[in-house]
């Protein structure tokens, strides 16, 4: 990327107007891309127009790929015109590179300045040292079923790997294992009522099984919908949580569609996590009926990744567990520190899409999204 912005340097200089500068200027200083002194040094640059944008282009494509990336897609979204002309790419080469990256295996904390120059932010969800002291995360993993035909081998490796990581970020975990459907809804709703959640700033719902579209697969081999933990955790049935990120993570089938042509071999390594797709689920979503004079928004501050596209299934090694939350864990340890959790998912989705040839296809797929600011984990302060 940084080759490609000062391929367009001159160009870029003779374009851009002042207001773009300025409002580039903002967004890079936001995110650290460049230091006060470096803003500094564009505003105080009286010379010209030009001038600034020089300074500025080049102060970027210094720093690498990764930091021209930043300003690119911050000129696209300014001046569509202007990127149009410039012939900039419109999209990252980071999801090429994704496989190879170096992924943590521990949580790396973030720094204390990206810290600070966020905390205050009324764009961000907040979180402070007290509100991270209540976090509070449901965990549910099937394994064992009545019918050991549906056996999730390799699954107690994600059980493992998901309370490590969100214990590392500071989420106390409320654990089951092997829940009938009536168990699972019992554990939902007692979560719903749990005494940190008046004083958590986030909660995480993991819920790992076979599924179908709109369900998972619990141990007596009935269905559990889906919908009912948007309804225990929302807001007419726990008031504890309005306004506070709820992140959903479901690793189970969606049907019983490949997400790709058929694949070579593998059938002693890879199973997938579904059933039968017995359609959609269906769920009482009646209107509720309000007596006082103030009202709040039914569903706000979720989101849901779910491990593929509706009808297809999940992949799981047998051994080292499913991709899909290997990847969540790699992805949360090793970018939680400056990314916000809407940028954590994606870059899940990135891993699936740069995924090598002759592995299993599938696409994690964003859901319910009703996040209305930023939500950064912020692991370490």
């Amino acid at each position: 990327m940084a080759e490609e912005l000062k391929a367009v340097k001159i160009e870029f200089i003779e374009n851009v107007s002042l207001p773009v500068i300025e409002q580039l200027l903002d967004h890079l200083l936001h995110d650290d891309v460049l230091n006060s002194g470096e803003g500094q040094a564009i505003i105080e640059a009286h010379d010209t127009r030009a001038r600034r944008a020089r300074i500025l282009i080049d102060s970027v494509s210094r720093k690498g790929d990764e930091a021209s990336w930043k300003m690119i897609t911050y000129l696209q979204q300014r001046d569509p015109m202007l990127f149009k002309e410039l012939g900039l790419p419109t999209e990252s080469p980071q999801a090429a590179s994704e496989v190879e990256r170096q992924w943590s295996t521990t949580l790396i904390p973030c720094k204390r300045k990206f810290w600070n120059a966020r905390k205050n932010d009324q764009k961000i969800y907040p979180v402070n040292k007290e509100s991270k002291k209540n976090r509070v995360a449901l965990l549910i993993t099937n394994i064992k079923f009545k019918d050991s035909h549906f056996d999730r081998h390799g699954a107690e490796v994600d059980e493992r790997n998901m309370v490590r990581l969100l214990r590392a970020l500071g989420y106390e975990v409320v654990q089951y294992t092997n829940l009938t459907g009536e168990e699972i809804d019992k554990a939902v709703i007692d979560f719903s009522k749990h005494s940190k959640l008046k004083d958590t700033d986030s909660v995480f719902v993991v819920i790992m099984s076979h599924g179908s579209l709109g369900s998972v697969f619990s141990v007596d081999c009935s269905y559990y919908a889906i919908d009912n933990i948007f309804n225990h955790l929302g807001s007419a049935n726990c008031k504890a949580l309005l306004n506070k990120p709820k992140i959903i993570i479901i690793q189970a089938c969606r049907g019983v569609h490949r997400g790709s042509v058929p694949m070579n071999d593998g059938a002693n390594e890879v199973g997938s996590d579904h059933i039968q797709d017995a359609g959609p689920s269906t769920s009482d979503d009646g209107r509720i009926k309000h007596d006082g004079v103030q009202f709040v928004h039914k569903e706000k501050d979720f989101i849901a990744l779910l491990s593929s596209t509706p009808d297809t299934v999940s992949y799981r090694h047998k051994v080292d567990g499913s991709f899909f939350i290997r990847y969540i864990v790699d992805v949360v340890n090793t970018c939680a520190c400056e990314e916000d959790i809407e940028e954590l998912f994606r870059m899940v989705m990135r891993r699936f899409e740069a995924s090598p040839l002759g592995m299993p296809k599938q696409m994690p797929t964003k859901d319910r999204c009703t996040l209305s600011r930023r939500f950064y984990l912020f692991p370490g302060i």
